[in-house]
């Protein structure tokens, strides 16, 4: 009997094994699918700069958070832009068929932007970022001021700090990097345990379980266009080991606005209220809930308020 039963759960486990790895490869060839073709790659002084554009207007250069790639910047346009403006969406160093080189730096980024507008002749964009395309969108903005006609910070990462809650949010930032290494891995974990790796990706258990049925589509469909993550997995362990801006954001006079929730456990709300104190001149609006997931619970509103710093700033 003993022996029947452990071979029938010999016999279940490799079945089950077998029925998730070719759910896992299916998935993986849409995803791959999802990005082949979608983008133009330019070679620069930084190595290939990968980048998609659409929409007509204004141009927008929207810059990814970790994870993310020109695919993500597409997102954040569709989601908050639309196709009033032409944006522009790179893909950061390390991610997709950017180049990452050892020693590179967010100013060395920031320099590619400037380097992707002169290749595109644009002389001045607005820039929408999110979460850690925060530091090189900073740095764009201190280094190439005149190119900056606007900045807006979505849940984004501005400055380091030392204390408990800034020491849990790397602790979450390290276990995320970890899961980027793998397709598997991220593939496994963010789809059989999407609750606690929302929680990993800064959203409180709170928040989860009043997410409507838009809010939590837009929630997946960000979670879900990370895959493939291999591919973007030399850019995340570049955004947990560059050194952050911190005070240097001083320099930044291009009009800023800074969006974040308070609740928000990986871009913690003290990057909002550091770059809100430092920055002159720049407004901070921020919101009780939303986690890092802002953008998709807030997005309507985000998309008005930043619909109105576009007009504030563009030029007379």
């Amino acid at each position: 009997m003993f022996k029947r039963l452990a071979s029938w759960l010999i016999v279940a486990t490799v079945l089950a094994s077998i029925v998730v790895w070719a759910v896992h490869s299916r998935d993986m060839r849409r995803a791959y699918e999802r990005i082949r073709g979608k983008s133009k790659v330019i070679s620069s002084p930084y190595g290939d700069i990968e980048y998609a554009e659409g929409g007509a207007g204004a141009p927008v250069l929207v810059i990814h958070g970790s994870g993310g790639g020109f695919d993500q910047g597409a997102l954040v346009a569709r989601a908050v832009l639309g196709d009033r403006v032409h944006w522009i969406a790179p893909s950061r160093f390390g991610y997709l068929r950017s180049t990452f080189h050892e020693g590179a730096t967010f100013d060395d980024q920031a320099h590619a932007y400037a380097f992707l507008l002169d290749h595109l002749g644009v002389e001045r964009a607005a820039v929408v970022t999110l979460s850690h395309g925060g530091p090189s969108a900073l740095l764009f903005a201190v280094l190439h001021p005149g190119r900056v006609a606007s900045l807006t910070l979505i849940s984004a990462g501005v400055a380091s700090s030392k204390d408990a809650s800034q020491a849990q949010a790397n602790r979450q930032g390290n276990a995320l990097a970890a899961i980027f290494q793998r397709d598997f891995s991220y593939w496994a974990v963010s789809t059989a345990l999407r609750g606690r790796f929302l929680e990993l990706m800064g959203v409180t258990p709170a928040v989860i379980a009043t997410l409507t049925p838009d809010q939590r589509s837009l929630a997946d469909e960000v979670i879900d266009s990370m895959n493939p993550v291999s591919v973007r997995a030399a850019g995340v362990t570049f955004d947990n080991r560059a050194a952050m801006p911190n005070e240097r954001i001083a320099a930044v006079r291009a009009p800023t606005l800074i969006l974040h929730a308070r609740d928000d456990t990986l871009q913690l709300f003290r990057n909002a209220e550091f770059a809100a104190a430092v920055i002159p001149g720049s407004r901070l609006v921020s919101f009780e809930r939303g986690g890092h997931l802002l953008l998709a619970v807030e997005q309507a509103r985000i998309r008005a308020l930043v619909a109105e710093h576009l007009v504030a700033s563009a030029p007379r």
